[in-house]
């Protein structure tokens, strides 16, 4: 009773919408993979935009100290983050960013910045621009696909890996940068409850590739991204995502992401907050299934199931639901990734 006297609480008071938009970029380039890129061109508009339209445009270090302390946040507050630190960040993004003077994070890999490998920054690069302001974070040894088992690994085996990983790359960014944020940004997105336990174990939080405003209602070590590349590179449609709102989830079923053999169509069972959503406005998606009405199990909990089996690799469940008040979109999504039917991973 005074959890949910508390909810209704903070509803009234806005406290659901004083989230946070983070943003997940990797290039800035005209000639890299459309898929995984934005241009220059886009990119200016992008931050143009945000500085037009006062974003408070903050450290995503400050996201989530004020996650934890359960401090509101600013409306319209954004984080600019970048996965894998290619060299188009410090040719080309970095000084967009400084003429707005808007913070951001840069998530790096070890092993493909000391091989050099493609189009990545070098530490001498990544220290110069951690000395002018940059975050350095964490993105695994050598961006690998964390739930995947090498070999014959046991489970106690493969997370011993795992946890080796992620704390061995933690000390070479200290060691290069000085800075021990203990954030992660998961390679492809992948993670599983495994994890996160152990993330947690250590203090660390974590970022996936779902989408959705981070807030007090996400779990610290899945907290949501919004990916800006490709198709979702175009300004108009970006717009609502940077309004959008932390879907006030008090409780899920079934949150981990990886998928057991032959569980092809998970079901979740979702429990809102309802106090600023009407549940026939509430819609939701299967990746590659298109829209699909929840089904309402009670005034504030509802089920979501694909109707056909999920493709091999990642896909999502994405819902939706416009703000009574607010005039946003509160927005939750939760990521899968299963195997192929023989039980192997598909080629990346």
């Amino acid at each position: 009773m005074v959890k949910n006297v508390l909810l209704a609480l903070l509803a009234l008071t806005g406290f659901s919408a004083h989230a946070a938009v983070i943003l997940q970029y990797h290039h800035v380039s005209d000639s890299t993979p459309a898929i995984t890129s934005v241009t220059p061109a886009q990119f200016k508009e992008q931050m143009q935009y945000l500085a037009d339209n006062n974003f408070n445009v903050v450290p995503l270090s400050t996201v989530v100290e004020s996650i934890k302390a359960k401090k509101t946040l600013p409306q319209k507050t954004i984080a600019i983050t970048f996965d894998d630190g290619y060299r188009s960040i410090a040719n080309t993004a970095h000084p967009i960013l400084k003429q707005y003077n808007f913070p951001y994070t840069l998530f790096v890999s070890v092993q493909p910045i000391q091989k050099a490998y493609g189009e990545m920054m070098s530490w001498q690069q990544l220290v110069t621009l951690s000395n002018e302001g940059a975050e350095i974070a964490n993105h695994s040894w050598n961006h690998e696909h964390l739930i995947r088992k090498e070999g014959n690994e046991t489970e106690a085996q493969w997370l011993a890996r795992i946890e080796d990983n992620i704390l061995r790359t933690e000390a070479e960014i200290v060691k290069a940068t000085g800075q021990n944020l203990k954030m992660l940004a998961y390679p492809y997105g992948e993670y599983n409850q495994q994890i996160e336990a152990m993330l947690a174990k250590h203090g660390f939080v974590a970022f996936g590739q779902q989408s959705g405003a981070a807030g007090p209602y996400s779990p610290l070590t899945a907290l949501p991204r919004f990916p800006v590349a490709g198709v979702y590179a175009d300004l108009n449609s970006l717009k609502v995502k940077l309004h959008s709102l932390n879907m006030p989830v008090i409780a899920q079923t079934n949150s981990n992401p990886q998928l057991a053999q032959g569980e092809w169509r998970p079901e979740i069972k979702v429990t809102l907050d309802m106090s600023d959503i009407n549940a026939s406005q509430l819609m939701c998606f299967i990746q590659g299934q298109g829209a699909k009405k929840p089904n309402w199990l009670s005034e504030n909990q509802f089920s979501i199931q694909a109707e056909l089996d999920l493709p091999a690799g990642r896909s999502r469940y994405n819902c939706t639901a416009p703000s009574k008040t607010k005039g946003s979109y509160y927005w939750f999504s939760q990521p899968w990734v299963r195997p192929k039917a023989n039980g192997q991973w598909i080629a990346e």
